[in-house]
């Protein structure tokens, strides 16, 4: 008797899955998930060209632009204004490479986008004089021999510029300290120390 319990009670069950199934099937798809919601045809959307007008003033001379909003500045310097003494090493702020002057503070230009800039921009390209007259800082790489491959020669100058004009170029640890941000692989940063110590005394700062 309680095996033929079992058994009907088997059954019912499977009769009501089958059941259950059957009517799941009958539902239709689009009812039971939930759809995106279209575009609203009159929102906002970026314009087809996807550019938009950048206005940088770099070295005295106002540049206007047209850039992705994603440009970095770094980009923007070298591949639309044809400054291309700004480089391009680790692109992820790490190196210092792409060091330049905003405002007279410096900045990794790789993590800054252009259309963010709004105070004026000195590179390498800008910092010595029209007639070509070289700043302080410089002759003071060339006359310590601070680079050798050079390739990262133009970040840390500015860095150093900055670096001085800040007033952070006290000791020899403080300026190390200040130019940690920029890395030489060519290992000159004795001499780089000693460039800013000599660039300082005509600056006048630090």
């Amino acid at each position: 008797m309680q095996q033929a319990n079992i058994t009907e009670d088997q059954a019912a069950l499977s009769l009501s899955r089958r059941a259950l199934l059957t009517s799941a099937a009958s539902v239709p798809l689009a009812a039971s998930v939930p759809q995106p919601a279209m575009a609203d045809s009159t929102s906002a959307s970026v314009p087809s060209s996807g550019t938009t007008s950048v206005d940088l003033k770099i070295n005295g001379k106002l540049h206007s632009l047209s850039l992705d909003p994603r440009t970095t500045l770094l980009d923007a310097l070298r591949e639309h204004a044809g400054l291309t003494g700004s480089k391009k090493g680790c692109d992820h702020g790490q190196c210092g490479a792409c060091t330049v002057l905003v405002g007279g503070r410096r900045i990794l230009s790789c993590l800054t986008l252009a259309v963010s800039v709004r105070k004026p921009v000195t590179t390498i390209e800008g910092l010595g004089q029209a007639d070509g007259t070289l700043h302080p800082m410089q002759q003071a790489f060339l006359d310590t021999d601070a680079f050798q491959c050079g390739y990262c020669t133009p970040g840390q100058i500015m860095s150093a510029v900055g670096c001085v004009s800040e007033g952070h170029a006290g000791s020899d640890d403080e300026i190390r300290e200040y130019m940690s941000g920029n890395l030489c692989r060519c290992a000159a940063y004795p001499h780089i120390t000693e460039a800013i110590k000599q660039a300082k005394a005509v600056m006048g700062r630090g």
